[in-house]
């Protein structure tokens, strides 16, 4: 006897009955493959919800930019993408490809120019720490000229003269290829509270400079407030352009790198200062940073500042540390040497030095050194 499946008054055999029952499962399935990517997306992601509901897992990629760096350190060649960075390319004269010109002055400082770079601590002069040893060691280094100049300029004065005297507070190397062209216009900086830059301001104004010098206690500085409105004087030689501004050392980790005009503070780094006036290169520069100076050498290192800077006077103190400097004697004498080096390794080699009043370095009395000495480089690079 055949067994059968019933289906309404007739009988289908059993296998014929299994075959009806698998076929329109199998049609679905068919259509689905055929049919599914055409499907609207939105039935899609709700089929794909169901299925992660039923333990399907999902992920989700997250995507990680490195913070853009300030324009001052920035990659070489870098093309702005944001809008604020259009602004500053517009503010500082520069078009986009798109213009068909691009503003590229001789005394505009630019960020493919100056790039960060890493400040070195020396090595112990004697091989472990000692006070004596390091003290030795920068004094040997701060009285030791690196390079003789047959012609310099004395304070004051703008005829060069016949070798260096030991007596001068400090000189100018005057050898030709040191100096600049004449057909240059020559740019001098003065950062001083205390009029002893009159005979420096003297000289660079003979030798008619475009002169900006920078005092914060200066209330006839330019701008007639905090002074941090930096206006330049091209083409006025031998005028001095006052500012009511200092040197800052801490550069902000973000800070929107002004080319020109107000830069909103009465401390500025040396390298914002250049570019707010629009200069690449300043000849001469004379700075009494009365015991900042450390911190604000280092600065210069590490942005490469010193690179656009060919005359440099600056007095340095050793009868305290200096601002925001620490650390144990010879701790901190190390520390000074390693900026001295750091300056040579920068391009400045040291023409002369003077000495200063008293013999006290970091509280002790020194009868083999001075608490300052005033000392001039000169940049062999260029």
């Amino acid at each position: 006897m055949r067994a059968c499946v019933r289906l309404g008054r007739g009988c289908v055999p059993v296998r014929a009955g299994l075959l009806l029952v698998l076929i329109p499962p199998l049609l679905v399935a068919l259509q689905l493959a055929l049919v599914g990517p055409w499907l609207p997306r939105a039935q899609r992601a709700a089929r794909e919800g169901a299925e992660e509901r039923e333990g399907a897992v999902a992920f989700s990629v997250i995507s990680i930019e490195p913070e853009r760096s300030s324009r001052l350190r920035g990659a070489q060649g870098r093309r702005p993408d944001s809008k604020e960075e259009e602004e500053e390319e517009e503010e500082e004269g520069v078009e986009r490809s798109d213009g068909a010109r691009a503003y590229e002055d001789e005394n505009e400082i630019t960020s493919r120019q100056v790039g960060p770079r890493a400040f070195e601590v020396q090595p112990w002069a004697s091989g472990e720490p000692s006070f004596k040893a390091e003290l030795s060691r920068i004094i040997t280094y701060i009285t030791r000229p690196h390079v003789n100049c047959s012609k310099v300029l004395c304070p004051g004065q703008v005829q060069a003269s016949r070798g260096p005297a030991a007596s001068l507070p400090w000189l100018l190397c005057a050898e030709d290829w040191l100096l600049p062209a004449a057909a240059t216009l020559c740019v001098a900086y003065s950062f001083s509270m205390d009029g002893g830059d009159a005979d420096f301001l003297k000289t660079v104004s003979g030798l008619g400079c475009e002169i900006h010098r920078f005092d914060p206690s200066n209330s006839n500085a330019s701008g007639g407030h905090l002074g941090n409105s930096l206006v330049s004087n091209h083409g006025e030689r031998g005028v001095v352009t006052q500012h009511k501004m200092w040197l800052e050392w801490r550069a902000p980790k973000k800070r929107k790198h002004r080319t020109r005009g107000d830069l909103g503070s009465v401390s500025q780094t040396l390298a914002d200062i250049m570019a707010a006036l629009g200069h690449h290169t300043v000849h001469f520069l004379y700075a009494n940073l009365l015991s900042a100076e450390w911190r604000v050498f280092q600065n210069w290192i590490e942005l490469g500042t010193l690179e656009h800077i060919h005359h440099l006077v600056a007095m340095v103190h050793l009868q305290w540390a200096g601002f925001e400097v620490g650390g144990t004697d010879e701790e901190v004498v190390r520390y000074w040497f390693s900026v001295l080096w750091g300056l040579q390794e920068s391009g400045l080699k040291l023409v002369h030095n003077s000495a200063g009043d008293g013999h006290r370095v970091l509280k002790q009395t020194v009868e083999n050194a001075h608490s300052s000495y005033t000392l001039s480089w000169v940049n062999t690079r260029h």
